[in-house]
């Protein structure tokens, strides 16, 4: 079980390397405020002194500590030697003659036997990320020990908490600090090493209020209550340490840390040790076999063993399903090119089939939000442009007035014994003309989605479109100069169909209904709706005595323009009048139904074939011949950067998470118990 703890050391070195946040992995995190000797509490975990002191906000930036221990520095020799007993070869570290020594992550390959040096380095890798003027960075300093007399630990020292800014310190210098504590004990595995001192109440301890906003239940919260020596005279910490003032889950943990005057006199920790054991031999000895510096470490390595038994099935899972993404995610980059010319092939003949399959509706990527491809130009066909159709009145813009006139200019100067075919004629014209205007908006819109259908394949379809800018520029390029180039052919061809019904109107078509039986009808309507037909045999005296206000000559003072539709046409029609317009417009609406129906099975068909089935047929070939050309297929598969550093940084991952793999693999199910 005390593999556990080397493991997760060795796993952080892994993920450093990519850096990234993505697997939390179990650690002990020291919070507490400024100056309440969490320094000094590592530093007794420890047994040397390393850490940079002074008043105020000392700890700037993160410090990840990772304490390994090691064989004393005779053992080691002997096993380089051969002479004694065989090490394994990761605690022999070969070449190194001290017996404590420290290393930086941002030192590589250098190691510090003195640990003034690693005080010194850790100064100033603080002053080059935060500044020499209390300035504070999130950026954490990694730096192992490697030491015979410590346990296998990993800690992070965090900057204490803080009211007041001082120096080059912003403003919100208390609310920045906080957000950097509780990005590091909101990790679900972490400990929370809470430090706090003696003489101030534990009601106001600021670590302990952030550990129970992250930790409510106390499951994974270690309280630590430093400087029991600077208590009041005749004041004790022993309710507090026996959990009476307020109970912590993990324990409470007495220490007394070393006091300036010992600092500047150079007093060894192994003699702190030493009084602190008898000052609480003294003071306490009912509490002195659980509490002090060596106490604390026995207990912080056994948790953080514990802690990591348990999450160590979870970050098992985690580490799986992130491998089973990230190799997904490779996969979708592709691999760097290395044939061009295959490569342009592939890539255009993938989009010519998905563009084809889109419009057939056999794509891969099926849309559930919204119509799409050959779905939305079925739509166009029979909902939008059927519905148009539909709408538009036979009859619509056409007055008794407007008939009348129209049958009155094709008589001459004749009066009509009958109703002027020419009269028909030319009405229908102006109606069937009115079918030309939505059967162009039904090309257009075809021709939108056929734009539509070229992003969403380079979206959903073609992946390897996305590598390439300068190709996916150029396929959407020939894609939209070939639609361009047959709209105006089917628009045309459109045209000519409603030309078509407007060069011959077709009285002997099957379907239309003849004049003489559509005259006979109304005569018959009208005689019935009549009396008998008097008001027939009076109509002729009734049109003398009418003088007729809309179609006599015009007068001097007044010229009457019959087309203004301005002119107030109040008179009564005459029925003769009545049934020549009823005739009239019976003719009228039976035809344009007819031309109608026509027009709107015909407008899909020829969009079709003229602008559809051309594009999916010639599309390929399109591609091919205007991209597939030596000068250009270095510049087409020109890879952009953000895929490439993407595809690097996955790959990185993706060996990181292989690499995190293997290492949990090596803890067998026994070591968990």
């Amino acid at each position: 079980m005390e593999t556990l703890i080397p493991t997760i050391n060795r796993l952080q070195e892994v993920f450093l390397t990519v850096g990234t946040e993505i697997i939390q992995l179990p650690q002990i995190v020291v919070v507490g405020s400024q100056s309440s000797g969490k320094s000094s509490v590592l530093e007794s975990l420890v047994g040397r002194d390393f850490l940079p002191r002074g008043s105020g906000i000392v700890t700037r930036r993160p410090l990840v500590l990772q304490l390994i221990n090691v064989p004393p520095l005779k053992e080691r020799l002997k096993t380089e030697n051969g002479n004694g007993i065989k090490q394994n070869s990761q605690n022999s570290y070969p070449g190194i003659k001290a017996e404590e020594w420290g290393t930086f992550l941002h030192c590589k390959n250098q190691i510090f036997t003195d640990f003034q040096e690693i005080c010194k380095e850790i100064e100033a890798e603080t002053e080059r990320g935060s500044g020499d003027n209390k300035g504070i960075s999130p950026e954490p300093i990694y730096l192992k020990i490697y030491s015979p007399n410590v346990l296998n630990l990993t800690l992070v020292d965090l900057p204490g908490i803080t009211k007041v800014p001082l120096g080059d310190q912003p403003e919100d210098i208390e609310a920045q600090v906080q957000e950097m504590i509780l990005s590091f004990i909101s990790n679900p595995n972490s400990l929370i090493l809470a430090v706090s001192p003696a003489n101030s109440d534990l009601a106001t301890s600021d670590a302990l209020k952030l550990a129970r906003d992250v930790d409510p239940d106390g499951r994974r919260t270690l309280l630590v209550v430093s400087k029991l020596d600077l208590m009041d005279a005749g004041t004790d910490a022993l309710e507090v340490l026996l959990g009476r003032v307020i109970p912590i889950r993990l324990g409470i943990v007495g220490v007394v840390n070393r006091s300036q005057h010992d600092i500047n006199t150079h007093k060894t920790l192994q003699d702190s040790m030493k009084d602190e054991q008898a000052f609480l031999q003294r003071h306490y000895p009912s509490l002195a076999s659980r509490a002090g510096s060596r106490y604390l470490a026995k207990t912080l390595s056994r948790l953080l063993m514990h802690h990591i038994r348990d999450c160590l099935p979870d970050l098992k899972t985690r580490v799986t399903v992130l491998s089973a993404q990230y190799q997904a995610q490779l996969i979708s980059y592709g691999q760097p090119v290395e044939d061009h010319s295959a490569t342009l092939l592939q890539i255009v003949t993938k989009f010519a089939s998905d563009y084809c399959n889109t419009i057939e509706g056999t794509a891969r990527h099926i849309q559930t939000s919204e119509l799409c491809g050959g779905a939305r130009i079925c739509y166009i066909f029979h909902e939008t442009f059927g519905r148009t159709l539909q709408s538009i009145d036979p009859l619509g813009g056409l007055t008794d007035l407007d008939i009348l006139t129209a049958i009155r200019n094709a008589t001459g100067p004749r009066p009509a014994l009958f109703v002027p075919e020419v009269s028909f004629e030319l009405l229908v014209k102006r109606q069937i003309k009115r079918l030309e205007e939505p059967s162009l908006r039904c090309v257009e819109l075809v021709h939108e989605e056929l734009q539509r259908i070229i992003q969403h394949c380079s979206s959903f379809s073609t992946q390897e479109l996305l590598r390439f800018p300068k190709l996916h520029d150029s396929i959407v390029e020939v894609v939209t100069g070939l639609l361009r180039k047959r709209l105006p052919i089917t628009n045309e061809m459109v045209h000519n169909l409603v030309a078509i019904e407007l060069a011959y109107i077709n009285t002997k078509h099957p379907d239309f209904t003849d004049a003489a039986q559509v005259s006979a009808s109304v005569n018959s309507q009208q005689a019935e709706a009549t009396d008998g037909g008097k008001r027939w045999k009076n109509e002729k005296v009734a049109e003398e005595r009418t003088p007729v206000t809309g179609f006599g000559s015009p007068s001097k003072s007044q010229a009457i323009n019959l087309l203004d539709t301005a002119m107030p046409a109040s008179r009564k029609l005459s029925a003769k009048e009545q049934r020549d317009c009823e005739v009239i417009q019976r003719l009228i609406k039976c035809y344009f139904l007819i031309v109608r129906k026509g027009i709107q099975d015909s407008v899909p068909k020829t969009v079709m074939h003229f602008l559809v089935n051309h594009v999916k047929e010639h599309l390929q070939s399109e591609l091919v011949g205007q991209l597939y050309k030596q000068p250009l297929l270095q510049e087409l598969l020109i890879e952009s950067q953000e895929t490439a550093q993407q595809r690097t940084e996955v790959a990185q991952m993706l060996e990181a998470l292989k690499k995190a793999n293997t290492i949990i693999s090596e803890i067998r199910e026994t070591h968990l118990w």
